[in-house]
């Protein structure tokens, strides 16, 4: 059965307790804030709305996000920051008997999180590594890589922080993560064991654990809501682990992206940006006839074409995904030819 976009009668910072949010793209560009984001955090908080950012870059200490993010005039604490290094360095410390020798190929974040988890850094493959953990890394050099990739022919358990392919700079969208990693995989066959970013859900459960160890009260998945620009890996990982989600489109995905979106990419609510936190969230509506209407803003599925009644409204946007979702779970096949274009105004 189709899951269509909800809708909400109170704002979403009011109609959940703990926002789980990402990072590039949603908040920031690179060194650069995204339009209205700060302001609404702000104000989200105001309405009692806990934020927690949760991120698969590797390369950046906590600190030093939360002072970016104090920057742009946000209240932000070190432990409200989830990165992929925090994350991926528990996730190997289970996976390796304690001390156990680990190269790791990353930031320092990456290696003060190995060291703090109770394992022993190693140079290279002449070390006999029990593991390998590979991170995003602007510095990195096929040299480095070279020798991660000897490590891991010699066997070594092989991790990585995520596999995002790109990543939302200052000047575009650059190679992420997952690029990087091929290049390994490319010369060893050898997959990854784990990743510890998104798409997996666990940072998101260890976010709210995270929040509960700071004297709050566990927030219950139900009312969490996950929030981010890619559905390959924000939005996926809040449908892996049971989180609604808000996709917005600051970032990486688009309005051609959504609608053409499979079930595990879907999310629970779109919007254009962090705005969406103190609105209230229309819910498209399906009439007898087979038009999805959204506030005002009508679409549907003739002729083997979605059709929306304004391609400049994210209503009309909203009402084009669940025609297309639901014409699509019916067997149509729909490509970029076949879905509107849309050009949203603010």
């Amino acid at each position: 059965m189709t899951r269509f976009l909800k809708g909400t009668d109170r704002p979403l910072a009011e109609a959940y307790e703990l926002a789980l949010l990402d990072l590039d793209g949603v908040v920031y560009r690179g060194k650069n804030p995204v339009e209205y984001a700060a302001d609404s955090i702000r104000a989200a908080e105001q309405a009692g709305m806990t934020i927690e950012y949760t991120t698969n870059n590797s390369s950046r200490f906590q600190h030093v996000v939360a002072d970016q993010l104090k920057g742009f005039g946000l209240d932000v604490e070190p432990w409200q920051v989830i990165t992929s290094s925090v994350v991926a360095a528990r996730m190997v410390a289970k996976a390796v008997p304690a001390g156990a020798k680990v190269q790791v190929l990353g930031a320092e974040h990456l290696r003060e999180e190995v060291r703090r988890n109770g394992l022993t850094i190693v140079d290279g493959p002449e070390d006999h590594p029990d593991a390998v953990i590979q991170g995003w890394y602007p510095e990195m050099t096929w040299q480095m890589m070279a020798e991660a990739a000897y490590a891991v022919e010699r066997g070594a358990s092989y991790f990585v922080t995520n596999r995002d392919l790109t990543i939302p700079r200052e000047l575009g969208i650059a190679p992420g993560c997952g690029s990087m990693i091929r290049a390994v995989i490319t010369a060893t066959g050898v997959e990854p064991v784990a990743s510890a970013g998104k798409p997996e859900s666990y940072m998101y459960d260890e976010a709210r654990e995270l929040n509960a160890a700071e004297g709050h009260d566990l927030v219950p998945k139900e009312s969490s809501i996950a929030i981010g620009d890619r559905l390959d890996t924000d939005i996926e990982a809040g449908n892996r682990g049971g989180y609604d989600s808000l996709a917005v489109l600051t970032g990486v995905t688009n309005p051609t992206e959504l609608m053409l979106a499979p079930t595990h990419l879907r999310p629970t609510f779109v919007a254009t940006d962090l705005r969406a936190l103190g609105e209230t969230q229309p819910a498209p509506v399906r009439t007898e006839d087979g038009t999805w209407t959204c506030h005002k803003a009508d679409a549907w599925y003739e002729n083997g074409r979605v059709q929306v009644s304004d391609p400049t409204n994210v209503n009309g946007l909203r009402a084009a995904i669940c025609a297309a979702w639901e014409a699509a779970d019916k067997g149509a096949h729909l490509d970029e030819t076949t879905v509107p274009v849309f050009d949203l105004k603010d």
